[in-house]
């Protein structure tokens, strides 16, 4: 089914090895953000199921908290958060390059809109610890 590229004269398609991206650790610290994009997928599929099981009803819940007690599953989540952070600060970070923000005629200086963020993270994990503390 696939054909082979078409010679096209003058185009250069360099044979790369397999591990080209560790040749710099700007190259690493890229391909590393990419694998922690699989984490984020499997907890987000892993809070629709919790999701799913409370509209099962009570005991469909429980046992899935149950299964989520185990040592394997904590040793995931730890290595998962792990990840998550370096994604979510990788993510911030490129946010201040990759995003212009004006306020009338001015751009707001990169680094603000990366502050921006942070403060941003800060306050929603602040409220949702005062939340949970309060609840407890």
């Amino acid at each position: 089914m696939s054909e082979a590229r078409p010679a096209r004269p003058g185009l250069y398609y360099p044979k790369l090895p397999a591990t080209w991206w560790l040749k710099r650790p700007g190259y690493v610290r890229f391909m590393l953000r990419e694998v922690t994009s699989v984490f984020v997928a499997i907890f987000v599929v892993e809070l629709l199921v919790i999701v799913h099981k409370i509209g099962q009803g009570p005991q469909a819940f429980a046992d899935m908290m149950a299964r989520l007690q185990s040592t394997g599953c904590i040793v995931f989540h730890v290595v998962a958060l792990a990840f998550v952070v370096y994604h979510t600060i990788t993510w911030f970070q490129a946010t201040g390059v990759v995003q212009v923000v004006r306020v009338g005629d001015r751009q707001v200086p990169p680094a603000l809109v990366v502050a921006g963020n942070y403060v941003a993270w800060v306050v929603v994990t602040l409220f949702i610890l005062y939340w949970l503390l309060v609840r407890s």
